[in-house]
């Protein structure tokens, strides 16, 4: 299951250095394509669930660090890596977009 993050611990849950990438579904309740990728980052995540951490930033309820990355468009990932992003995807992104995109985060631990 995906975690929640606003914008009170964004900074403390992304930004701590974490050794793990971490992706950030960046999407909204309203958003068609947003709930049709919650079950690709749920595949993405039992897949690399040692590897990895995944959240979702509910847009609308968090104004503030959707701002900050200049969020326009949803569903947005943000992929991290020791608290600095690596990587954006907008719009609908398959399994193998997504793992593409971890496993060279991961090769250059």
């Amino acid at each position: 299951m995906l975690q929640e993050i606003n914008d009170d611990n964004f900074d403390q849950v992304v930004l701590s250095k974490s050794k793990k990438p971490i992706i950030v579904d960046f999407w909204a309740p309203w958003c068609a394509p947003c709930r049709a990728l919650y079950g690709v980052l749920e595949d993405v995540l039992t897949e690399y669930h040692t590897k990895i951490l995944v959240f979702k930033l509910n847009v609308d309820n968090n104004p503030k660090t959707s701002s900050k990355y200049g969020i326009r468009s949803i569903p947005t990932l943000i992929f991290f890596k020791n608290g600095e992003k690596q990587d954006v995807h907008i719009g609908m992104a398959s399994k193998e977009d997504i793992r593409k995109k971890l496993d060279s985060l991961i090769i250059i631990q």
